[in-house]
């Protein structure tokens, strides 16, 4: 009898968390290797975030330490809300998500569903922001334990774990979904529309708290630290102090609370997580596409480009001019600009100062802004809006091999570009000027405004002209707009704020001449303002331009994503 002409496959072993953890170590510890500026910026970034942590523990272990229970729940409460609003807000509007696994390489592979949120979800808890916020919530535990007690403190260890699962997968959730929402041009304008509303909101909050702060006795807070530690925004970080302070029913209830709420991030997370693995959005039924009218290359250029010329200058302004509006990474960012275009304003001029609070009537003015305090709020948010473009070329990614090939010149590249986006960004900075003007009760600072805005516009893309050539480095080939590569995060901070310091002290001079001229500049402001920013973006985008056609080789080389 003839035995089998194949023997049986052994069992292949299932695929676990540890599988996935292991990998992203494994893909970090290659991207490290033979990168020496990569390995500083992530020792860099471990001490910054090592830093933190340890004064943001001593904070929290304060009432423990010094012996004084009456203000524990609400400084968990408050800080630990903080901490989930932070992780929630930051990643779409300045930090991005660490993607080091891309879920779009795993759509070939038969993994079930559950078991790649559950992978992923391993994987994002190996980085040094969860570190950090592990270590410096661990100073409830201290608190919990002096008044608490071993259970307390056992208890304030279960919550702040589930509090760092919590931030971690309401980060993953959110970008995930807004990154969906994104991708589908159907819906790109009201998620413009929604985060305008909220940046809109932000101001306002600002302000009430600020008040409230000055305004209002401490203890009058307590309430509120009550309802917050009832909210998965407060329930994990207030159980230990709630055992400590004899309310030890309300601890297994708030951790059953935090528990419901991570499985229905996770459970929201793996509704969006089939997307983000197609790089794809639904865009509902197919309709018939209008009759094209017209010359061929005429239909390449946006309407917000039409009046360019037809020449390789007015091409590559019409290319980028769609990119910036087609692609989910760039749209990402021009929705940041409108975010903080309305939050700084209103920060600047009435946090604090602009208004008071009186039970009775509420809040209302306290006072008037000046033009320099205008002018200053103006500069913010001036170099805010051109630092997007800090790493012009990354978004290109090896795509920039085409422009390289073709020999476009150096300064050619670096006009269009900044061409393209001030398609976009000047009206929302005219908006704002006359808004926040309108809103401050004084029309006639719209030209000191304006010109402050554009004056610091215009030096931001000089500065940041020369970041993009010298400091760019590559983005994930993913298409979720928020994510980034292991230690790229600290790569975007540290080019941010080198970028910001630049352009703030090129713009020192407008906020000087807006304090010695006085009433004076509120009709030389917008001249000299436009003359100062264009001249500063010519002047930067003509240096840059040399060093750009001597780089362009390197510059390929730092922006391709290594695979």
């Amino acid at each position: 009898m003839a035995g089998p002409v194949t023997t049986p496959a052994a069992q292949a072993r299932p695929v676990s968390a540890r599988h996935f953890v292991r990998l992203k170590l494994r893909v970090m510890g290659n991207n490290f290797r033979g990168q020496g500026w990569r390995v500083a910026l992530f020792l860099v970034g471990s001490l910054l975030g090592l830093w933190f942590a340890v004064g943001a523990f001593f904070g929290l272990a304060a009432p423990g330490l010094i012996g004084n229970d009456r203000y524990a729940l609400m400084i968990a409460a408050f800080a630990g809300g903080l901490m989930v609003l932070g992780w929630l807000v930051l990643p779409l509007v300045f930090f991005g998500v660490d993607e080091t696994l891309d879920p779009a390489r795993f759509a070939l592979l038969p993994l079930p569903r559950r078991t790649l949120v559950i992978g992923l979800f391993a994987a994002a808890l190996v980085s040094v922001p969860t570190v950090a916020v592990l270590l410096a919530l661990s100073g409830l535990v201290v608190t919990a334990g002096v008044f608490g007690g071993w259970s307390a403190a056992l208890v304030a260890a279960v919550g702040v774990v589930c509090g760092l699962l919590l931030c971690v997968a309401g980060a993953r959730a959110l970008t995930s979904a807004f990154a969906s929402m994104l991708r589908s041009r159907r819906v790109r304008d009201l998620a413009a529309v929604l985060l305008a509303v909220v940046a809109a909101l932000l101001g306002p909050l600002q302000i009430a708290g600020v008040a409230a702060i000055q305004d209002t006795d401490w203890d009058r807070l307590t309430g509120l630290a009550t309802v917050i530690g009832w909210t998965p925004l407060g329930a994990p970080w207030t159980a230990g102090i709630d055992v400590a302070q004899g309310r030890a029913w309300a601890a297994p209830l708030k951790l059953l609370i935090t528990i419901a709420t991570i499985v229905a991030l996770l459970a929201w997370w793996s509704r969006s997580l089939e997307s983000a693995m197609t790089g794809v959005a639904s865009s509902g039924p197919n309709r018939a596409k209008p009759e094209v009218t017209g010359a061929v290359v005429a239909q390449l250029f946006p309407r917000a480009a039409g009046w360019l010329r037809r020449d390789r200058f007015g091409a590559l302004v019409a290319r980028e001019a769609r990119y910036w509006w087609r692609d989910a990474r760039r749209r990402a960012n021009l929705i940041t600009v409108a975010v903080v275009g309305l939050f700084v304003p209103v920060m600047v001029n009435f946090g604090g100062q602009g208004f008071s609070f009186d039970s009775t009537e509420g809040f209302t003015p306290a006072g008037s802004s000046s033009p320099v305090l205008a002018s200053l709020s103006m500069v913010f948010v001036g170099l805010l809006a051109a630092v997007t473009l800090a790493n012009q070329f990354g978004f290109d990614g090896s795509a920039y091999a085409a422009n390289v090939v073709a020999g476009v010149p150096g300064r050619l590249e670096l006009r269009a570009r900044i061409t393209a986006f001030s398609l976009y960004i000047l009206p929302m900075l005219a908006v704002v000027a006359v808004v926040i003007a309108l809103v401050l009760g004084e029309p006639t600072w719209i030209g000191l405004m304006a010109g402050a805005l554009v004056a610091t516009y215009g030096v931001g893309l000089a500065v940041n002209s020369f970041v993009s050539v010298l400091g760019a480095y590559s983005l994930p080939e993913t298409s979720n707009p928020f994510a980034m590569n292991s230690g790229a995060g600290v790569v975007k901070g540290l080019l941010t704020l080198l970028a910001m310091a630049a352009t703030a002290a090129l713009a020192v001079p407008m906020v000087v001449a807006a304090a010695l001229l006085d009433d004076v500049w509120l009709w030389l402001g917008l001249p000299l303002g436009l003359a100062y920013g264009v001249g500063a973006a010519l002047l930067g985008v003509h240096l840059a331009g040399d060093v750009l056609d001597r780089r362009q080789p390197e510059l390929l080389a730092l922006v391709t994503p290594r695979r």
